[in-house]
């Protein structure tokens, strides 16, 4: 008797074990993933943030000749754009009286979702620059950067999908304006019209970058050496 109970207090003993050294297993085990997970939850949220946060570079300007013509301050810029591998694309130039210019463009913001998970046609917004005119111009006299209707050349090349399906939102910019149901199929999120501007000056390089998640900016940093030294030969000659 005594032994049939010393054998029951062990298999108790032996069996609490048991369930204890479950229970820890699945109570760490099941700590671990959520650790795993909340690190993972983590990391697409930094990632999520860094994207919307980001700005993709769409073209430098810098002053190459500001002088008196007339009596009146003319300024001469040169436009450098880079297609998606960043090779240069032809590098145009402007004149204008006064030193303050006016850029136009066309912005396409995609739905949230499409930005957040990095879908391949919509993972970023979208520009088209219009035109560039002075201070001293009518908007409609003024120099034409992107061809209406068309892609522009910083976004040729790369997935021909997305060639396609910009060139459809660019033929039809207006109709995303206003028809709603046509840009919820698309997933877009909003359409316009925007004008950035500033007052350009030599030795300075000029930067419109449009921002993962919407918009124009204009930035200027001061020229670096070999640029400006460039340009001073230039002048020179």
């Amino acid at each position: 008797m005594v032994r049939l109970l010393a054998k029951l207090v062990g298999l108790s003993l032996l069996l609490i074990s048991g369930v204890i050294a479950v229970r820890y297993y699945i109570e760490h085990n099941s700590t671990a993933q959520q650790v795993r997970q909340l690190q993972e939850q983590k990391l697409k949220l930094e990632q999520i943030v860094q994207r919307l946060s980001s700005e993709r570079r769409a073209a430098e300007v810098l002053v190459t000749e500001q002088k008196m013509v007339d009596g009146q301050l003319q300024t001469t810029l040169l436009w450098v754009e880079y297609a998606n591998d960043q090779t240069p694309l032809p590098a145009r130039t402007f004149s204008f009286v006064g030193d303050t210019a006016h850029v136009d463009a066309l912005v396409i913001q995609f739905e949230k979702p499409f930005l957040m998970n990095e879908d391949t046609l919509r993972g970023q917004s979208i520009a088209l620059f219009t035109r560039l005119f002075g201070e001293h111009q009518t908007p409609a006299d003024g120099y034409p950067i992107d061809a209406p209707g068309k892609i522009p050349d910083i976004y040729r090349g790369g997935d021909p999908r997305l060639s396609e399906f910009e060139k459809n939102l660019w033929a039809d910019f207006w109709r995303l304006t206003t028809d709603k149901d046509y840009a919820q199929r698309h997933g877009v999120r909003v359409a316009y019209g925007q004008s950035v501007w500033t007052r350009f000056v030599p030795k300075r390089l000029y930067t419109l970058r449009i921002e993962a998640d919407g918009g124009v900016n204009i930035t200027s940093d001061p020229l670096r050496g070999i640029y400006s030294e460039a340009l001073d030969r230039s002048n020179k000659s």
